[in-house]
């Protein structure tokens, strides 16, 4: 049976969301992002493209590009509550639905032809979506992901495109390697620096010579340029929560390790959110005495996995919640009420310099695991907790205790 794969996108989502609620956004240039010149662009619409003016761009610079945009901060509440209502309507229509991200989706229609024409069944979805919703949306849709993925880059904005078998490679020939899935900045400037410039030229190379040049990532861009994936549409299965406990051997009353304690457990577990592309909105704290009375509690806070804003959280609980000053057998952290997004970090709050900062320690974090790089205050918690493994792999780097 012939696959049949969609891609769908919603269009500068924050943006059009906030003109939803507000329509005389309509046709301005609109930023949404930290306020400060040290913040960064989250999202902006395509009036402010036309400046040169871009994601994750600092708000400074996007500033001066185009001085006459609105700037928004940004509510990642009303952005989750439609996000969830375009995946009620994806998930209800398509036999297998894949999030990627708060915006972005894909479905599988193998078979589907048969019944309606997968052209005509994926048109009347983004109807349905745009009639139900108000928000603008593109789809591709071909035999693979890869192709589905670029071909709704192409019909953007607020359009569709099909990408007829046999004509994968025809379709991706001309347009430039920064449209293939998995060539970030860094794979972009090698390639260039070779003098490749569309996927033409990639398409042309053996594939052993990209394996020696890109490492293992060689063959699989190799593949992609070609409109190859046979990878499969995942079904979505939302993860509600991330936590983790630690039960100590003797009880203890030791405020100073408690706090040490918690402190390299939430930058765990916020490490764990960022690594899967996770957001949270809900902290919560739990104690257990010696004599097993157990006492929690949790607060909202706005969407976020930064540590430097979950951290001082958990404290905060753990100073409410740590009123008997009796033995403590048992803490844990959890985070709840997850929500996938398409930063590592919260955009909406973080400056240049700390994006920076987090991709550095992250990077670190995954070559040489988890508690390779920790503040200073959690040097003393061996392990983190049941389910987590002490790190191993030789001494680790501190971080100073101080606002980052």
């Amino acid at each position: 049976m012939e696959r049949s794969v969609m891609h769908m996108d919603l269009d500068t989502f924050f943006v059009s969301v906030e003109r939803l609620m507000d329509s005389r956004l309509n046709g301005k240039p609109v930023l949404i992002g930290g306020t400060s010149d040290r913040g960064v662009v989250a999202s902006c619409s395509y009036e402010a493209r036309a400046f040169g003016v871009h994601s994750a761009m600092p708000m400074k610079l996007a500033r001066q590009l185009c001085p006459e945009a609105i700037i928004i901060r940004g509510n990642s509440s009303s952005y989750l509550k439609y996000s969830d209502i375009v995946s009620e309507i994806v998930q209800s229509a398509v036999p297998v639905f894949e999030k990627t991200s708060i915006d972005e989706f894909y479905c599988d229609l193998t078979g589907m032809d048969r019944f309606f024409g997968c052209l005509q069944f994926a048109s009347e979805l983004r109807q349905k979506v745009i009639r139900e919703t108000g928000l603008p949306i593109s789809f591709g849709l071909s035999a693979n992901k890869t192709v589905s993925k670029v071909a709704t880059g192409e019909a953007k904005p607020n359009n569709q495109m099909m990408i007829q078998r046999g004509n994968e490679r025809h379709f991706l020939a001309p347009l430039s390697i920064r449209k293939i899935p998995m060539v970030g900045e860094k794979t972009y400037q090698t390639l260039r620096n070779l003098g490749i410039k569309e996927i033409r030229t990639l398409q042309e190379m053996p594939v052993e010579l990209l394996r020696r040049t890109l490492g293992e990532n060689g063959e699989m861009i190799w593949k992609k340029a070609n409109g190859i994936d046979d990878s499969a549409v995942i079904p979505f299965h939302e993860r509600k929560s991330i936590s983790t406990e630690r039960t100590f051997d003797k009880d203890t009353i030791d405020v100073v390790k408690l706090r040490g304690l918690l402190i390299a457990m939430t930058e765990n577990l916020a490490y764990q959110l960022r690594k899967g592309d996770k957001l949270t909105s809900c902290v919560t704290m739990k104690l257990r005495y010696s004599d097993f009375q157990t006492q929690t509690m949790q607060c909202r806070i706005p969407f976020t996995s930064a540590d430097h804003l979950l951290v001082p959280k958990v404290l905060e609980l753990f100073e409410k919640l740590y009123q008997r000053r009796v033995l403590i057998r048992l803490v844990g952290v959890k985070f709840s009420h997850l929500v996938s997004g398409g930063y590592q970090i919260n955009l909406f709050d973080d400056t240049e310099e700390r994006i920076g900062l987090y991709q550095a320690m992250d990077s670190i974090r995954h070559r040489f695991g988890d508690r390779a790089i920790i503040k200073a205050a959690g040097i003393q918690a061996h392990s983190i907790g049941r389910g987590d493994n002490p790190f191993d792999g030789g001494p680790p780097v501190l971080l100073a205790n101080r606002r980052q």
